[in-house]
C-alpha cells in the first residue's frame, strides 16, 4: 500500500469527480502550481494509483436501466472451470463485476441490462457458457448510493 500525503489526497478526490479538469483549475484548488501538479499527478499514474480517466455514463440514457445482481452457486471448483467462468464474465459487457465470495454464495455478479429480458438473454448467455449449479437474482428497485469515488482517508 503506497502512502500519500495531504496534497495527494486532495488531488486525488478531486481527479474521481472530475477528470478532465485543467491542470491550472487543479493545481489552484490543492495549492501547487501547474507543472508540480502534472509531475504528481504522473506520478500517481506510474505508480499505478490512477489506474485510468473515464467518462461515466448515465445508465438510463443509453437504454441500461436495470442493475441486477446475480447469485451463482456452484458445484465445481476446479482451476478449468474457473478459467472458463472469468473468461466467460469478461467477454459479456453487461457484466460490470464479478465476485469470488465467502459463506454460502460462491459468486455475485453485477450486471446492467434494459429490462427483464435483457437479463434473461443474459441469463441464457451465461448458463450456455458455464456450468452452473444454481442462479438467483435480484433486481434494483431503487439505487440509494452508486459511486466509484474511493474515500481518501488520512
Amino acid at each position: 500500500m503506497k502512502t500519500f500525503d495531504t496534497i495527494d489526497r486532495k488531488i486525488l478526490a478531486i481527479l474521481q469527480r472530475q477528470a478532465d479538469l485543467p491542470l491550472e483549475d487543479l493545481g489552484a484548488q490543492v495549492g501547487l502550481s501547474r507543472n508540480a501538479v502534472w509531475r504528481r499527478v504522473k506520478m500517481l499514474e506510474a505508480a499505478g494509483v490512477i489506474r485510468a480517466r473515464v467518462a461515466l455514463l448515465d445508465p438510463e440514457t443509453v437504454g441500461l436501466g436495470l442493475t441486477v445482481f446475480m447469485l451463482i452457486r456452484t458445484d465445481r471448483h476446479a482451476p478449468d472451470w474457473l478459467d472458463q467462468f472469468a473468461r466467460a464474465t469478461r467477454d459479456m459487457p453487461q457484466i460490470l463485476g464479478a465476485y469470488r465470495m465467502t459463506g454460502d454464495l460462491d459468486y455475485l455478479i453485477r450486471a446492467r441490462v434494459a429490462d427483464v429480458k435483457g437479463y434473461d438473454r443474459l441469463y441464457q448467455d451465461l448458463v450456455a457458457r458455464v456450468d452452473l449449479a444454481d442462479v438467483s437474482a435480484s433486481f434494483v428497485m431503487e439505487e440509494i448510493k452508486e459511486t466509484t469515488e474511493l474515500p481518501m482517508l488520512p
